[in-house]
């Protein structure tokens, strides 16, 4: 399966991916698990008292959720629901992710919304294929736009043929989240769940965040206390056709992917879900438009690495986050 989203984050402590780096003290004994879904892979340390190995539980959680939100699976359930008009829900994760994907749209103005798949499908062709798909964007435009689904607890209903969803942007940050909460009812009192580099913890964590300009180096680390992490970046994911540069985080109301100066988003939230879907938001606004959206939204802490005018790195910080910075 293709990765739903790769991610601009690192990780490292036995394994890497991208992004933030968490530190290598950790309580012990810890059991450490990992493996691969969602065209990515997935990892876990935790401790337990009864010293349990979830790598199966994992797997079939997995599984469920691939079974639902993936866009590459032709009998999955966002997919059975882009093929027809009507959808009635089949497992208990395609609700909340729509509820969620619902509240960031309007918290972002739009900037998330994951009616732009008929966007990231001919871009995603376009990199497959190698053949221009820009000159398609204007009208596939007309079928991008969350007012053209209605939706509640059980069903979800296309008011426009031809309206498709993609959850790359959030899907994974919910899988986090479902991993973690089913790790508390298992009684797991510390833990750290990763996957495809979106991160969410209970106790204390370290991570960095990676300098965009400098792949591999760290820009800073910050403390986590029972919090989630997710970062957005352009830096990684384009490809070049015929000299012009194609990003993958594209803006739904344009059908593009911004110019600007901002080159990596990192949100800590409360939940792995919000960090996922508010960092893809944020890169897709830009710079000055995302710290206005910040500035709306005191409960969410973030770290804007951007390209200041003289070419140096600039780091944006909002103020708890400088609360979690780790001094050196």
């Amino acid at each position: 399966m293709n990765a739903w989203r790769t991610i601009a984050l690192a990780l490292v402590w036995p394994f890497s991916s991208w992004g933030m780096l968490p530190d290598s003290s950790r309580p012990s004994p810890a059991i450490r698990i990992e493996g691969a879904a969602q065209g990515t892979t997935w990892h876990m340390i935790y401790t337990d008292g009864q010293q349990r190995d979830f790598s199966r539980q994992v797997d079939s959680i997995l599984a469920a959720l691939d079974l639902c939100l993936s866009t590459y699976r032709t009998d999955s359930e966002v997919s059975a629901f882009n093929a027809f008009d009507d959808f009635r829900f089949q497992s208990g994760h395609f609700y909340p992710v729509l509820q969620r994907s619902a509240e960031i749209y309007r918290a972002t103005n739009g900037a998330f919304d994951p009616t732009v798949a008929p966007i990231t499908e001919a871009y995603r062709n376009g990199r497959r294929t190698g053949k221009p798909w820009l000159h398609q964007v204007d009208s596939l435009l007309q079928y991008v736009g969350f007012g053209y689904i209605a939706f509640d607890g059980e069903t979800v209903h296309k008011n426009k043929p031809g309206v498709r969803l993609d959850f790359d942007a959030i899907a994974q940050g919910y899988t986090v989240d479902v991993l973690a909460r089913w790790l508390e009812a298992q009684g797991v009192q510390a833990y750290v769940a990763e996957v495809g580099g979106e991160l969410r913890c209970r106790g204390s964590h370290t991570v960095s965040i990676e300098n965009p300009a400098q792949p591999g180096e760290e820009v800073l680390q910050l403390r986590l206390h029972d919090a989630a992490i997710a970062t957005a970046g352009n830096y990684r994911n384009f490809y070049v056709q015929n000299g012009q540069t194609h990003r993958h985080i594209i803006h739904p109301k344009t059908g593009l992917a911004k110019p600007d100066s901002l080159l990596s988003a990192t949100v800590v939230a409360a939940d792995a879900i919000t960090a996922d879907g508010f960092d893809t938001a944020l890169l897709a606004m830009g710079f000055e438009e995302s710290r206005k959206l910040l500035a709306r939204e005191p409960s969410l802490d973030a770290c804007l690495v951007y390209r200041k005018a003289d070419g140096s790195l600039g780091i944006f910080l909002t103020e708890r986050l400088k609360a979690m910075v780790v001094s050196k």
